[in-house]
């Protein structure tokens, strides 16, 4: 954090230094504090960017100004890294607020910004029927009567309607409100009870589809202010969680249909493509990288992501066209590389129900441990048809054969001696161990940083499978 507020010091503008009428005029009074910084911070996606700082003076008075209006969202005032608040920025930009920092919720005061007194006193109302709660929930949970925990719970729903109830007034009572499209955008869709069929039973795909078709139906896509809070983020980091446990091909049509809807503004499109491809890239579920491929394909064009520049959409399409050589289910590239008797080996050549193609180094500390493992494995199996084509990353001619004599290793021994194959780029070898899994046809079953207890299970699978179809 100290690192964080020292970047922020440097890369914010302070605010005192701006002169003229500024476009945005934000006058603070803390008790609490006194000769120091603040920052003001905007939203956007599960991070925080500083806007502005101001300083605070030996009367805790500060202001943040600035010649340029600001985008509307929800903004963060930073008083200390522990003490800080949400603040709404509209049309009206020009206000003031004033709070102890000892109680910033109970003693929060805003002028000339009727947003966001009304924002605190919701936020207040909760607090205050939080507090209602927490001692019936602790009844509850030390009780053991039935009509007790009955009564309790009975009393524990009101409460929480009558918060829900508060914002559905206010938002009855301020449609136009920003503060009214957060509210809205914030609520959780509720699923119906399935229809029944034609054969007397419940439609079982009825919730999964209702969810996908209506899961954003209260977000104003239009609205590029909803973008700059933690609601847009923490809807669709939701909604794509729940996703995983479709596949890839359900997960981008289900994407295809909500970028189409976040077309509706330039911010949401951008957020939501930016959203969609960083996820699939970093989710560690097998194969989700053919939702990178579909988003790099179809939308990091020059056309559409005209915020990136030419060398960052190359780059896209060169990892894209990586991965898509290596999909499940996709044929993996030819390898040919020589042995410990320097004779040339091909991948393709070789005959096997099931073929590990294995990127590994013996100096390698993961490598030292699941080697011996997958030897054992092979050993035995191999009588099933399963081979292993393992291939050393490290150059090291005289540590690899050492390897291989101490350890037994009978299976196929490569090295690409005269580093001409190229490998680390086409096989996406960036860390060692690596497998590909692979059938008789060479296609690719599964792969990554598996652990040979997880190929053991993949492998199960594959025979279970084998034996059903005799």
């Amino acid at each position: 954090m100290k690192k964080i507020f020292l970047v922020l010091m440097i890369l914010a503008v302070p605010a005192f230094l701006f002169a003229g009428k500024p476009l945005y005029d934000i006058k603070v009074k803390f008790t609490g504090v006194k000769d120091t910084f603040c920052y003001l911070a905007h939203y956007y996606g599960e991070n925080r960017y500083i806007s502005d700082t101001a300083r605070i003076d030996s009367k805790g008075m500060g202001e943040f100004k600035g010649k340029e209006a600001l985008h509307g969202g929800i903004y963060v005032v930073i008083i200390t890294p522990k003490k800080y608040f949400d603040i709404i920025i509209d049309k009206q930009q020009e206000f003031s607020i004033e709070a102890d920092t000892n109680d910033i919720l109970g003693t929060v005061k805003f002028k000339g910004s009727a947003d966001n007194q009304q924002f605190y006193d919701y936020q207040r109302y909760g607090q205050t029927k939080q507090k209602e709660a927490e001692p019936l929930r602790e009844e509850m949970k030390k009780s053991k009567d039935s009509a007790t925990i009955k009564t309790i719970k009975e009393k524990l729903i009101a409460i929480d309607k009558q918060v829900r109830d508060y914002k559905l007034d206010y938002m009855k009572n301020n449609p136009e409100s920003f503060l009214t499209k957060v509210f809205k955008a914030s609520v959780d869709i509720v699923i119906p009870d399935a229809p029944i069929l034609r054969n007397g039973k419940k439609d079982s795909t009825f919730a999964y589809r209702y969810y996908i078709h209506h899961f954003f139906d209260n977000m104003d896509f239009a609205d590029e202010r909803l973008i700059y809070t933690p609601v847009y983020n923490a809807k669709i980091k939701e909604f794509f969680t729940t996703l995983t446990a479709f596949g890839p091909d359900t997960i981008n049509k289900v994407a295809d249909s909500l970028v189409a809807k976040s077309r509706a503004s330039k911010e949401f499109f951008k957020f939501t493509i930016w959203y969609i491809t960083h996820w699939s890239e970093t989710c560690a579920i097998m194969g989700f990288d053919a939702i990178f491929v579909h988003m790099a394909d179809n939308y990091y064009t020059g056309d559409q992501a005209s915020w990136m520049s030419a060398a960052n959409l190359k780059k896209i399409s060169d990892r894209s066209k990586v991965l898509k050589n290596l999909l499940l289910g996709t044929t993996i590239p030819n390898l040919t590389a020589e042995d410990t008797t320097y004779t040339y080996l091909s991948l393709y050549n070789v005959k096997a129900k099931y073929l590990v193609l294995y990127f590994w180094d013996p100096t390698c500390g993961h490598c030292q441990k699941e080697t011996p493992l997958l030897k054992a494995l092979y050993d035995s199996i191999k009588y099933k048809g399963f081979e292993v084509f393992a291939l050393c990353t490290d150059p090291d001619l005289k540590a690899w054969k050492k390897y291989i004599i101490e350890h037994k290793l009978d299976w196929i021994n490569v090295m690409d001696m005269q580093n001409v194959t190229g490998f680390h780029g086409t096989y996406d070898i960036i860390s060692t161990p690596i497998v590909y899994l692979l059938n008789e046809n060479k296609e690719i079953i599964a792969k990554g940083s598996l652990g040979v207890d997880q190929l053991i299970k993949i492998l199960d699978d594959q025979f279970k499978k084998d034996e059903n179809k005799k």
